[in-house]
């Protein structure tokens, strides 16, 4: 297992900055992932980690060593590209054995990790069949199995789910997992899935116009988003605007147009001061509905547009100033009949997280 360790890194590609100045810390044996909006240099930033791209400014480092300009081949990087990118006249073991090959594997050597190699991704049955003639997960697994089988010092993994059925994505995320984890591999894994990234990262960076905005667990980023761009691009939320009323040692008081609400601090080393301008942030999940008048954090209103699920009810809000909020109801009760009379919701001060724009 290694670290990575990213200083002041700096990508440009002619008047366009990539990357601006990055810095970023992989521990050994996480599995780490790289969210943003498309062109915010995430996949700059894992290339220039394979080293497909040499940065103008600052340092990789594999451990203790600087990797910055070193060659791919000389890195020891295994690298899973949204392609699969195998080979259409080998076979999966020929394909797996290809970085072997190229590195001059003794041959029993070679087949011995072969072998090992698409056991550990349960494709060994299907060694002697070409690409053409397997799913797109078995595709997959034969693209990780060639990325493991040459051990690498880390693995790299491009949007490899991209190209796969919801079914199969769910299926290849634990997969990935196991792998990464038996293999205590320290892994940068990119990706446009939030739910992806939500259900498998250790830790997860979100980035934006070449910068990360934020860095932390899957439930710190999305309980505690520390500004409106990565609250807005993990999951739903409901941002109502307001001013500071109070601030206590955990705790602030804000008044927007729709009441007013005690919550917590996005970014506790950024707080606002009294009379400033927030944004509140409310996930529509943590909202909850009662008929009569609640004395904290509530908002009176009634429910517009609705939308059945079975184990969850998605509704528009709506509430005396024409404000509209989503609102997610577990277990529905309202929505029907004569409980779309006037109606009261309500959330957790801890579920309010005050943002200072």
């Amino acid at each position: 297992m290694i670290s990575i360790r990213i200083q002041q890194l700096t990508k440009r590609f002619g008047p366009v900055t990539a990357l601006q100045h990055l810095d970023l810390t992989v521990n050994p044996g996480e599995l780490f992932f790289l969210l943003g909006p498309s062109g915010c240099g995430k996949t700059t930033l894992l290339r220039s980690l394979a080293g497909f791209y040499i940065p103008e400014e600052g340092t990789i480092r594999f451990d203790d060593e600087d990797v910055t300009r070193l060659a791919p081949h000389k890195r020891n990087t295994g690298m899973v590209f949204q392609s699969y990118a195998l080979w259409p006249h080998m076979t999966v073991a020929e394909n797996v054995a290809f970085g072997l090959h190229e590195r001059k594997v003794p041959k029993n050597e070679n087949n011995r990790r072969v072998a090992e190699a698409l056991e550990s991704v349960h494709m060994h049955p299907y060694a002697d069949r070409r690409p053409n003639q397997l799913s797109g997960g078995q595709q997959q697994r034969v693209a990780l199995a060639r990325a493991l089988v040459i051990r690498p010092r880390c693995l790299l993994l491009d949007e490899p789910l991209s190209n796969l059925d919801a079914k199969l994505r769910l299926e290849m995320r634990s997969e990935i997992r196991r792998v990464c984890k038996e293999f205590r591999l320290t892994t940068v894994y990119v990706t446009h899935d939030q739910k992806e990234a939500l259900s498998i990262a250790d830790r997860m960076a979100i980035l934006d116009g070449g910068r990360i905005l934020q860095v932390g667990t899957p439930r710190e980023i999305y309980r505690r988003p520390t500004q409106r761009t990565v609250a807005n691009f993990i999951g739903e939320t409901d941002f109502i605007p307001g001013k500071v009323l109070g601030t206590g040692e955990n705790f602030v008081t804000v008044e927007t147009g729709i009441g007013r609400f005690d919550g917590v601090l996005g970014n506790p080393a950024k707080p606002p001061a009294v009379g400033g301008e927030v944004t509140v942030s409310i996930r529509p999940e943590c909202w909850d509905l009662h008929r009569g008048h609640q004395p904290r954090n509530a908002v009176k209103g009634r429910i517009g547009e609705s939308v059945y699920l079975g184990e969850v009810a998605q509704y528009e809000f709506i509430t005396g100033n024409g404000t509209k909020l989503k609102i997610f109801e577990r277990n529905p009760r309202f929505g029907d009949g004569p409980d779309r009379g006037e109606l009261f919701a309500t959330v957790e001060p801890a579920d309010v997280v005050v943002l200072v724009d």
